[in-house]
């Protein structure tokens, strides 16, 4: 469900060699971020200055922890950070952890009883399905992920509260920013640097919401 699993199969040597010849997976290792997607929200931080100091954030498929990471050093010691993912994550200080599969009631119960009520400022989805290469099944599974990070924004936002989750363009993405645009008074689609040029990946950043 998180952000950074692919099934590879044959091509996993070809991978496995753009991987660690990658800039930003180097970078990541010099600068002590956890993973490379880490400067994918650090580009969209500097542009919309979506984290602020204070803020308490949801970052859903947060494993390996590289924007919990990010967005607890931005909220600071008065923010709150809760991460969630179907993989074990290392501990990243100020981060508060659940395991489990966002899929199931009782993991988004924890989730909620995490939360205690409280209203959240901003949620992150950098899930992903795992990928199959088959793109009929991979692109539902995709959209359905970000129809339940939408979903669960729209119970625990604050008023004014923003999304940014991770879409790939293609079936089913039109419907989704319909959907988002229903919920929050702009969206914008942001395409960071970071993100592979021959990836469909997208992240769509709603701001405000207005449930």
């Amino acid at each position: 469900m998180g952000g950074r699993r692919v099934t590879r199969g044959g091509s996993s040597s070809r991978w496995l060699r753009e991987h660690f010849d990658d800039p930003y997976v180097k970078r990541a290792r010099q600068e002590g971020y956890r993973s490379r997607a880490s400067y994918k929200l650090l580009e969209i931080q500097q542009r919309d200055r979506l984290i602020t100091p204070g803020m308490t954030v949801v970052d859903l498929g947060a494993a390996p922890g590289g924007w919990s990471q990010l967005a607890a050093r931005l909220t600071g010691s008065g923010g709150r950070v809760v991460a969630l993912d179907i993989l074990p994550m290392d501990p990243v200080p100020g981060v508060e952890f659940i395991q489990g599969d966002f899929r199931e009631q009782q993991v988004l119960d924890r989730l909620l009883e995490c939360l205690g009520g409280c209203p959240v400022d901003l949620v992150m989805s950098d899930m992903a399905p795992n990928i199959s290469g088959i793109k009929a099944m991979d692109q539902p599974r995709a959209i359905y992920l970000a129809e339940l990070a939408l979903d669960l924004s729209c119970s625990v936002l604050a008023p004014g509260g923003d999304l940014l989750l991770k879409g790939f363009e293609g079936e089913g993405m039109e419907e989704l920013r319909r959907g988002l645009r229903s919920a929050f008074r702009k969206v914008v689609t942001r395409k960071p640097a970071a993100s592979r040029p021959r990836s469909r990946e997208v992240y769509l950043l709603a701001r405000g919401c207005i449930l």
